[in-house]
């Protein structure tokens, strides 16, 4: 049975459509898919700290110019590899290069208002996942069918939020306590930070899945650009929580 996924790079449909093409000598692997997520990250790294360079060593003015590029430009090479899997290894690093551009940026920004705040929110994003691989792998949490429509809704909710809250923005309004200090607003934050969590879950059950089920070689860029996409919103959320608490 194929699981399921809140992670758009990562539903129920990817190796179902492209299992036709796997050869048997070419085919999936856990160590190529955590050797390729490896990689991305350490592209993201290396456009975030060049963005977060320019910013404290030559107080680059045109900082939300490369968060713009990188929000935008991530979001259409993600939706591409989505789309197209085959286009996985080639869309991928870029889409990390692009990311990097977009949390450099935020990162510098969050750092010259809270300084630190960029090394905790990196610490808890690391410590969450590795702690979430631990018990995944241990059997202490288990993805069952429950557990992934359960989180899959949640993270459906948050993106509905988020969309309306964009939208109330054009008429200079939002939804009360979303980015409030407050008791309410830092709950909110708090939840979003575990549904983010808890997708890492589903991520790694959907990458074992994929890899017993043989799909093809290329698939491990996909897994690793899915896996890629719920570290980065799991970071800004954990930023946005630690921003809130130091606010207040």
């Amino acid at each position: 049975m194929i699981t399921r996924s809140a992670n758009p790079a990562l539903n129920k449909d990817t190796f179902s459509q492209v299992r036709h093409l796997t050869s048997s000598h070419n085919l999936m692997t856990l160590q190529g898919t955590v050797n390729k997520t490896a990689i991305l990250i350490g592209l993201a790294f290396l456009s975030a700290f060049w963005v977060w360079r320019q910013f404290f060593m030559y107080e680059m003015p045109q900082i939300s110019l490369y968060i713009m590029v990188g929000a935008i430009g991530g979001l259409i090479t993600a939706m591409v590899a989505i789309f197209k899997p085959t286009t996985s290894p080639f869309v991928a690093p870029i889409y990390a290069l692009l990311q990097g551009l977009f949390l450099g940026g935020i990162s510098s920004l969050m750092e010259a208002r809270f300084p630190g705040i960029v090394i905790q929110s990196v610490g808890l994003t690391f410590g969450t996942l590795f702690a979430l691989l631990f018990a995944y792998k241990s059997g202490l949490i288990k993805a069952t069918e429950n557990f992934k429509l359960g989180v899959a809704a949640a993270t459906g909710g948050i993106f509905l939020m988020y969309m309306v809250n964009i939208i109330l923005g054009f008429f200079g309004a939002s939804i009360p306590f979303i980015h409030d200090t407050g008791f309410f607003g830092i709950g909110i934050s708090a939840f979003i930070v575990i549904i983010a969590a808890l997708n890492l879950v589903l991520d790694f059950d959907f990458i074992e899945h994929g890899v017993e089920q043989g799909a093809p070689k290329f698939m491990e860029w996909r897994a690793a650009l899915g896996l890629m996409i719920t570290l980065v919103w799991l970071y800004i959320e954990i930023l946005h929580l630690i921003s809130k608490l130091r606010s207040r």
